[in-house]
């Protein structure tokens, strides 16, 4: 799969949401985690971060949303129920993105939604748990994005193998020597 992703919390209150929340982007392949505005405690989120997620990916504290920062190019996605937000089966990814979550009772700021290219919304019909939402979304990415033999019609597995990959020939960005 190309491009990368990271993902995180915006004033965050309780350390094992967002320690199975780095397990599961730690086990999705994420290239970054961050807060913003969090009190985390990483010997508590630890008891449910048992592969270290924060000891292991590159780990951003931020204190605030006016000091988050991202790459150059990459597109800050929020998750949170508001009017507007793309339903998440809808929803196509992009290639460089961070996704946000906002805290458990107080979703994302004003300032932050404000920053998101992107804000998407998990069709339920309430608000579930913060690590299970983003569990949800990295899920989807590598779904989305992923190479994967195509669903079959009718229940069970693939009945077609996935296509090679055909690479093609060389493309060259400037004339070759002769």
């Amino acid at each position: 799969m190309r491009g990368y992703f990271g993902i995180g919390v915006e004033g965050v209150h309780k350390p094992m949401n967002l320690g199975a929340l780095l397990r599961t982007a730690h086990a999705f392949s994420a290239s970054f985690a961050f807060t913003i505005a969090a009190s985390y405690e990483r010997d508590e989120g630890n008891l449910a971060d048992t592969s270290d997620a924060a000891g292991t990916l590159p780990f951003y504290e931020y204190p605030d949303a006016a000091s988050f920062w991202l790459p150059q190019g990459c597109q800050l996605v929020g998750i949170e129920i508001v009017d507007g937000a793309i339903d998440l089966p809808s929803f196509r990814h992009p290639t460089t993105a961070a996704y946000v979550l906002g805290a458990e009772r107080g979703g994302l700021s004003p300032a932050i939604l404000a920053r998101c290219a992107h804000v998407v919304k998990i069709p339920t019909r309430f608000s579930i748990n913060l690590s299970l939402a983003g569990a949800l979304v990295m899920y989807d990415r590598l779904t989305s994005l992923g190479r994967f033999a195509p669903r079959p019609v009718r229940a069970g597995g693939p009945t077609e193998s996935l296509p090679a990959h055909d690479h093609g020939l060389p493309v060259f960005r400037r004339q070759p020597p002769k």
